[in-house]
């Protein structure tokens, strides 16, 4: 694992998806946080950046800093209470890229392993029998090489789940300086997990909206 040294991107500052009276959608780079950190040098995330142009802008879910792709804020609390629920509820629908170490002998299939955080090696998190399950539904999109492109449905949303299911099936994700070797660290720039889909009903009009970003792990 390498130590964690935060230097946020700058360009865009912002990608902005969408908006309206109640939410806003953007396309988070990699490298950003969603909030900030215990540390003032990571006041500045995705957060903050949206607070200074939308002073309402409220924090419903998060994506790991590595992770880049769609997340959705509240615009008022009314729905700040309903996205929540959504996600709480399992209401809400999330498709993840990524591409992976190796190829998987199945084209498609389901994980299903305990996790809880590791104590030992915070902020890390582990496999246990006496963690909360966690449910990952897994589907083979194109065979490289040397890798995997893959589409992750979580059912369950666990710190860190989509690494460690990954990475407990024998196919980690490319560039994760969290959980991977040396050569899986060094296979990518930066952590190749995306979070392309993200399917939510609107907490006014009740309809369901589909937020789309490609994923930028092309061969």
């Amino acid at each position: 694992m390498q130590i964690f040294t935060y230097t946020p991107p700058s360009i865009p500052w912002l990608d902005i998806r969408y908006q309206d009276k109640d939410m806003i959608v953007i396309n988070k780079p990699s490298g950003l946080l969603s909030n900030p950190g215990r540390a003032e040098n990571t006041f500045d995330c995705a957060l903050t950046r949206l607070l200074q142009r939308y002073p309402e802008t409220i924090l419903v879910h998060r994506l790991d800093c590595a992770t880049s792709g769609i997340m959705v804020f509240a615009l008022n609390k009314k729905a700040e209470s309903n996205i929540k629920t959504q996600f709480q509820n399992r209401l809400s629908k999330k498709t993840y890229i990524a591409e992976v170490q190796g190829h998987l002998d199945k084209t498609e299939g389901v994980i299903e392993l305990a996790m809880k955080a590791d104590s030992e090696r915070p902020p890390l998190q582990k496999i246990a029998e006496d963690g909360k399950p966690s449910k990952t539904y897994y589907k083979v999109l194109e065979r490289r090489e040397n890798s995997t492109l893959v589409e992750l449905n979580p059912v369950t949303g666990r710190t860190h789940q989509l690494r460690l299911h990954m990475l407990a099936i024998g196919h980690p994700i490319l560039g994760d300086d969290f959980y991977g070797e040396q050569e899986v660290i060094d296979a990518s720039h930066r952590l190749c997990l995306h979070a392309m889909t993200l399917t939510i009903t609107h907490p006014y009009s009740e309809k369901i909206m589909s937020f789309t970003s490609p994923h930028p792990f092309r061969a």
